[in-house]
């Protein structure tokens, strides 16, 4: 998480520039890599399936909305082809322009659900997504900053962490302080067996990137 490492790092190196001498020489620094933390926690992929299964229910409902859409779509084509019929009296003709009209109304009020759905089911996923992100790196945070007061650190900044650049914002760490296995040893501890963790996914999963969530399939 870009904008969080980035965060992290920001201040922790400002609260060292701030220091004096004598306290910036005893500080003792550790670090972790955020993005194998929130990858490698077993909540984070039970959140990710939460998150999948609730995409796929608006899917099929987005999905439903469109049959039914196309469908219409296809009786109004027919309702007007059959008010163009010339061998029908005129009244029967404008009598079946009139239903096409209405059909055509209902149409528009489909049309416009299913926008308003779509749009509400982005929302939806985006706020969903977004709580359970929160939650997540709030649990890792406390089991940081355990790990941290045990081991005597003063300070914890993300090895992960990238700058707006998209360039490493730690240039140098010889990993000798790295806390990310004994943290996400202390984060794993309790995972139920259905749910034992299975090692870090070489990507990212979406719950930690920025974009949120995964988008509904609206097209």
């Amino acid at each position: 998480m870009k904008f969080l490492g980035t965060t992290i790092l920001t201040l922790s190196l400002l609260a060292l520039l701030s220091a004096t001498p004598a306290s910036a020489q005893t500080a003792k620094i550790g670090t972790v890599d955020l993005r194998k933390l929130f990858d490698g926690y077993w909540k984070t992929k039970q959140a990710q399936t939460a998150l999948n299964s609730r995409k796929a229910e608006l899917d099929q409902d987005d999905k439903t909305m469109r049959d039914n859409l196309k469908k219409g779509s296809d009786e109004y084509q027919k309702l007007l082809e059959q008010a163009n019929d010339q061998a029908i009296s005129s009244e029967e003709r404008d009598r079946r322009k009139q239903v096409a009209a209405d059909k055509y109304k209902q149409l528009v009020e489909s049309k416009n659900a299913l926008d308003n759905f779509e749009r509400q089911a982005q929302v939806t996923l985006s706020d969903q997504g977004q709580r359970m992100r929160e939650n997540i790196l709030t649990e890792i945070k406390a089991a940081v900053a355990t790990q941290a007061r045990t081991a005597g650190y003063t300070l914890v900044i993300d090895a992960a962490a990238e700058t707006a650049n998209a360039t490493t914002a730690v240039v140098y760490t010889s990993g000798e302080n790295d806390l990310t296995a004994a943290v996400l040893k202390q984060l794993n501890a309790g995972a139920p067996i259905s749910t034992a963790p299975t090692p870090a996914p070489t990507t990212t999963s979406a719950l930690f990137s920025n974009s949120n969530s995964p988008s509904i399939n609206l097209r």
